[in-house]
């Protein structure tokens, strides 16, 4: 399969990437760290498949523009979408600048809309597409001091992911939503310094990989949970 993962360049985009690679996928690795993506690719080239890493800022339409001409000139189709990077500003509200506002609608719901957007006609029926949201921003979940404008990112993008689902379903392409819990990367470290996640990077990358190839036979406008703790 060809599958393009997005914030590749660290944590559990960077885990899965790998992971996928190691099966035998082929993966088109997109963050906005060129010597980043190029270690990614480095560390990889062993693997069974293949990694192809790009560079792009996603909240810019026009990146992502030149990030699609990028893929077409070496790719025919894309089988699998998962929008996994995003950004966390932790601050009590009264604190929030507009920059920190614009930072995480951009990351979290901006660049997923863009992308899905120019990389929708790339993907045949059967395709698969998975936003990585958070339990911040499912419905009914514990919600924590400092993460609003995060959370209510994440909460928009699982309403996309709903949304979407039913617009693409004469196209046959399938649209999910994780809302993933802790997890021990930096940006659960930013939010909760000094909490112990139960999982690892690598072990959430595990199921993602999963649900990302297998997840369409069973889902479609799904919202699921993944967590084992609160946070």
């Amino acid at each position: 399969m060809n599958i393009l993962i997005t914030g590749a360049s660290r944590g559990v985009g960077y885990e899965l990437a790998k992971l996928l690679a190691a099966q035998g996928h082929c993966v088109l690795a997109v963050a906005r760290t060129k010597e980043k993506m190029q270690l990614l690719e480095r560390e990889s080239s062993d693997l069974k498949g293949a990694i192809h890493s790009f560079t792009a800022d996603l909240a810019k339409s026009f990146a992502v523009d030149e990030l699609v001409q990028q893929i077409r000139l070496r790719f025919k189709s894309l089988d699998v979408l998962v929008n996994n990077a995003g950004a966390l500003v932790s601050k009590p509200f009264n604190e929030l600048s507009e920059d920190d506002f614009n930072l995480m609608l951009d990351a979290n719901l901006r660049a997923p809309f863009y992308l899905i957007r120019a990389m929708k006609s790339m993907m045949p029926a059967g395709s698969h597409i998975v936003n990585i949201g958070s339990m911040g921003g499912f419905q009914g979940s514990a919600k924590f001091p400092g993460l609003s404008i995060y959370s209510a990112s994440k909460g928009a993008l699982a309403i996309l992911s709903e949304c979407l689902a039913e617009e693409f379903k004469e196209d046959g392409i399938k649209v999910n939503c994780l809302a993933l819990g802790a997890a021990q990367t930096e940006m659960l470290a930013e939010a909760f310094p000094g909490y112990k996640a139960p999982l690892t990077a690598a072990g959430m990358a595990a199921f993602i990989a999963d649900f990302s190839v297998n997840g369409s036979k069973y889902f479609n406008g799904k919202v699921v949970p993944v967590s084992v703790s609160t946070p």
